[in-house]
């Protein structure tokens, strides 16, 4: 087998790592579906966007009427907002009205329609091999679990109704990459800066042209990435520790809970009629 940690070629009976020292190579917490999704930067980017193409999906199976075939790009095969508020969108209706605050991290997996999930799609998988590469895949899931939740708090505080989209997510991500550009310095970290900054000032200018995006969503997210990238520090400055991994498992069980019980919860109010 492959030792989980060095992924070097060991005997299964083995009690300790001959290479790595690590002890209980063989053990099935070690060994698990999880730990291994986050020794693998590449499988974990690919699961998160299997997962936001789910509950996009998802939320299309719970539309009380067919998705929209319109002529606008915008809203084509779009879920309806009933169904996308049961599944978890947040924002201060959700919130304040229903006291739904685990929606802080289930909007971050629902959007409202192809071209939404298809750019944040397209952005995330831009962005998350450099942030992967640079702080590694324990900080990477805090870095766009948190900084997700943290951008949708801020819109929240700043009086937007009702959000969803894995963009505050994404944005956390490109936080992340400003902060680790900047202060790495160099030519490599200055290129980093300058191409991020450039698709920052784009997104800026793409929101105040275009109606109804959550420009408070975008701005905490990068905020909060940036902020993030400080706090957790970055591969060539201290490597990932035991207490990132337990953050990023807090992270993907947090993430798992709030999705499933915003289907679960969308199910029921489906069956009984209440939604």
């Amino acid at each position: 087998m492959l030792c989980p940690n060095c992924r070097k070629l060991i005997s299964a009976d083995e009690s300790r790592c001959p290479y790595c020292g690590m002890i209980g190579p063989t053990s099935w917490w070690k060994n698990n579906f999880v730990t291994r999704l986050l020794r693998d930067g590449d499988q974990l980017i690919k699961a998160i966007i299997i997962v936001n193409t789910g509950m996009f999906a998802i939320s299309l199976m719970f539309n009380q009427r067919l998705p929209g075939l319109s002529f606008n790009p915008l809203t084509v095969f779009a879920p309806d907002n009933q169904s996308i508020l049961i599944l978890g969108a947040t924002g201060t209706i959700p919130i304040d009205k229903f006291h739904r605050w685990w929606t802080l991290i289930s909007a971050n997996y629902l959007h409202g329609g192809i071209v939404h999930i298809l750019f944040n799609m397209i952005a995330f998988y831009q962005l998350a091999p450099l942030v992967n590469r640079e702080y590694g895949t324990y900080r990477m899931i805090v870095i766009y679990t948190v900084g997700g939740i943290a951008g949708f708090y801020i819109s929240y505080l700043a009086g937007v109704g009702f959000t969803i989209g894995a963009s505050a997510a994404v944005c956390s991500l490109m936080g992340a990459s400003l902060y680790y550009g900047k202060s790495r310095g160099g030519v490599y970290g200055r290129m980093i800066y300058k191409q991020i900054g450039g698709w920052a000032v784009g997104l800026f200018l793409f929101g105040i042209i275009v109606p109804g995006i959550n420009n408070w969503g975008h701005g905490g997210g990068i905020l909060a990435g940036a902020v993030l990238g400080f706090l957790l520090s970055f591969q060539e400055r201290r490597m990932e520790t035991g207490f990132h991994k337990i953050l990023a498992g807090g992270c993907i069980a947090l993430t798992v809970i709030a999705l499933g019980w915003g289907v679960v919860s969308a199910g029921y109010y489906r069956i009984t009629g209440l939604g």
